[in-house]
C-alpha cells in the first residue's frame, strides 16, 4: 500500500522478524539463564503502570477503530479495503498500524513472566501467541490496512484486552485485591467467544457469493488463527479448570483469590 510509504518498520518484514527472534531467543533460553541464580525482580508498581497503560491503549484502539468503519458504515458482512485517501480511509490505516505496533508492547508480558522468574507461565500457548501476531500483522498492514473483513478479530481483541489488562492491573496492585478476581475463568471464557466469533465472522467469505476482497489468502489466515487459537484455548481450559491443574486457592471467605 502506497500510503505507507515511509512508515515505522513497514519499509521490510525483516525488522519485525528480528524483534520476534530476539524476543524468543530472551524469553525461551536468554533471560531463564540470566536470572537463574538472581533473585526475582519486583516490578508490582511497574506492571499496573503498564497493564493500566494497555487498557487505555485498547480503549483508544477500540474507538478509533469504531470510528474508521465498525460504527460508521461496515456491515459485517462484504466489507473491502477502501485504497482511497479519504480521512476515514487513513484513519483506518493508522489504526491498523497502531494496532501492529501496540503488539511489540505487549511483548512486555512474557519479559515481565521471565524477571520474575514466573517461567511456568512462559508457555507454548503464551510465546506462539505474542510472536505470530505481530509477524502477520505485518503483512496485513503492508498490504491491506483496513477493511470490515480485516479487523474484526482487531477490533474484538482490543475490547477483550480492555478486560483482560484491567484483570492484570488489578492482580499487580498486591494480595489486598486479589478477593476481587474470582472472575479470572469468566476471562477466559470471554476469550473463547472471541475465538468463536472470529472463526464465524470470516468463514462467511466462503458462503458469500461474488465478495471482491482484495486478498482472499489473509481470509484463510485469520480464519486459521481464530480456530487454531480456538483449540489451543480449549486445551488451556480443559486443563486449568476441569482437570483442575491450575484452579485459584480458596480465601475464607469463599472468594477466589489468584495463585
Amino acid at each position: 500500500d502506497p500510503r505507507l510509504e515511509g512508515w515505522p518498520l513497514m519499509s521490510s518484514p525483516f525488522p519485525t522478524t528480528f524483534i520476534i527472534g530476539t524476543y524468543i531467543y530472551f524469553v525461551t533460553s536468554l533471560g531463564p539463564k540470566l536470572m537463574e541464580n538472581k533473585k526475582p525482580f519486583e516490578l508490582r508498581q511497574i506492571m499496573a503502570f503498564y497493564n493500566f497503560g494497555v487498557v487505555a491503549l485498547s480503549l483508544y484502539m477500540t474507538y478509533e477503530f469504531l470510528m474508521s468503519g465498525w460504527a460508521t458504515g461496515y456491515s459485517f458482512r462484504c466489507d473491502i479495503v477502501d485504497y482511497s485517501r479519504s480521512p476515514t480511509a487513513l484513519r483506518m490505516v493508522r489504526i491498523c498500524w497502531l494496532y501492529y505496533f501496540s503488539k511489540f508492547i505487549e511483548l512486555l508480558d512474557t519479559i515481565f513472566f521471565v524477571l520474575r522468574k514466573k517461567n511456568n507461565q512462559v508457555t507454548f500457548l503464551h510465546v506462539f501467541h505474542h510472536s505470530i501476531m505481530p509477524w502477520t500483522w505485518w503483512f496485513g498492514v503492508k498490504f491491506a490496512p483496513g477493511s470490515g473483513l480485516g479487523t474484526f478479530h482487531a477490533l474484538l481483541n482490543c475490547i477483550v484486552h480492555v478486560v483482560m489488562y484491567t484483570y492484570y492491573g488489578i492482580c499487580s496492585l498486591g494480595p489486598a485485591y486479589h478477593k476481587y478476581l474470582w472472575w479470572k475463568k469468566y476471562m477466559t471464557t470471554i476469550q473463547l467467544v472471541q475465538f468463536i466469533m472470529v472463526t464465524g465472522h470470516i468463514g462467511q467469505i466462503y458462503i458469500m457469493d461474488d465478495c471482491p476482497y482484495q486478498y482472499p489468502i489473509f481470509m484463510f489466515i485469520i480464519w486459521l488463527y481464530g480456530f487454531m487459537f480456538l483449540l489451543l484455548f480449549l486445551h488451556f481450559w480443559y486443563h486449568a479448570y476441569t482437570k483442575g491443574k491450575r484452579l485459584p486457592k480458596m480465601v475464607k471467605n469463599g472468594i477466589h483469590k489468584d495463585q
